[in-house]
């Protein structure tokens, strides 16, 4: 259900940061020590910058240029996977993932990150374990119920997915994509009304979110209020052009079947 285009959103870098992988007691520490862990404390915050900006090459490099100075820092390892995946390096992401596992399998982050590169290699089943693996050490980590919802959504178990956007959603008030994808998982196993007046509430709050915006337009057509999704259509349609596109939407963006058809009889229609 999520796209490869904003997988890099469903991932979280991993900030606490501390360069040496062992502890040292002030008078362990030399000088030389000080100096190199000021620099990696300065590279660690350009690398984020970088990523923030979009500049993922920039970023992986920096994070590789930490691995060989600190490679037993899990976080090194989690943080330049998640860039890689950024990059659609799924295989090599894997890889970092697997390694910041290896050194740190009591961490969250690692996990829910990890689940959502397998997603993106169609290995759905082993996603859903390192999501489960997420909740089991933080019960309380939105992102992990909202990305195996996506999982079990791209199984075609619609129930399981809606009741893990919920739980999502009820941790995390706040989350968008939560909401949203609650709203569709809700559409999808027949409950049209409940999903129409979520989606409404999402677009109110999130005006210029363009993927609610569309699945309303979708989801009114097929309650054939065809003024308002005509309406609210040329609101959506000018937030993001790919929207036009519906083999786009087919492959890449994946909305759930009931609203997916839905929004091709819209554009057939229109």
């Amino acid at each position: 259900m999520r796209s490869i285009l904003i997988i890099f959103c469903s991932l979280c870098l991993w900030l606490n940061l501390c360069c040496p992988s062992f502890a040292l007691t002030n008078a362990q520490i030399s000088e030389g020590d000080l100096t190199e862990i000021r620099s990696a404390v300065r590279l660690t915050q350009t690398a984020i910058q970088a990523a923030k900006k979009g500049d993922l090459l920039t970023a992986e490099k920096i994070w590789s240029d930490l691995i060989e100075t600190f490679p037993e820092n899990p976080a090194l390892w989690s943080n330049r996977g998640n860039t890689r995946a950024g990059l659609n390096q799924f295989e090599a992401a894997l890889a970092d993932l697997n390694e910041a596992i290896r050194l740190a399998p009591d961490q969250v982050d690692p996990y829910f990150n990890r689940g959502a590169i397998l997603e993106q290699l169609q290995r759905l089943t082993d996603a859903i374990a390192d999501y489960n693996k997420a909740i089991e050490l933080d019960p309380k980590e939105a992102i992990a119920y909202h990305n195996r919802g996506n999982a079990y959504g791209s199984l075609g178990n619609w129930e399981q997915a809606r009741q893990d956007y919920q739980q999502a959603t009820a941790l995390d008030p706040r989350f968008a994509w939560a909401a949203e994808s609650y709203a569709l998982a809700l559409y999808q196993v027949g409950e049209e009304q409940a999903a129409l007046d979520r989606m409404k509430a999402v677009v109110r709050k999130y005006p210029l979110f363009a993927d609610a915006r569309v699945a309303l337009t979708a989801m009114l057509w097929g309650q054939h209020q065809f003024g308002e999704a005509e309406s609210n259509w040329v609101s959506a349609a000018g937030l993001d052009e790919r929207y036009r596109d519906l083999d786009w939407l087919k492959t890449v963006r994946r909305f759930p079947p009931k609203l997916l058809s839905d929004l091709e009889n819209f554009f057939k229609l229109q």
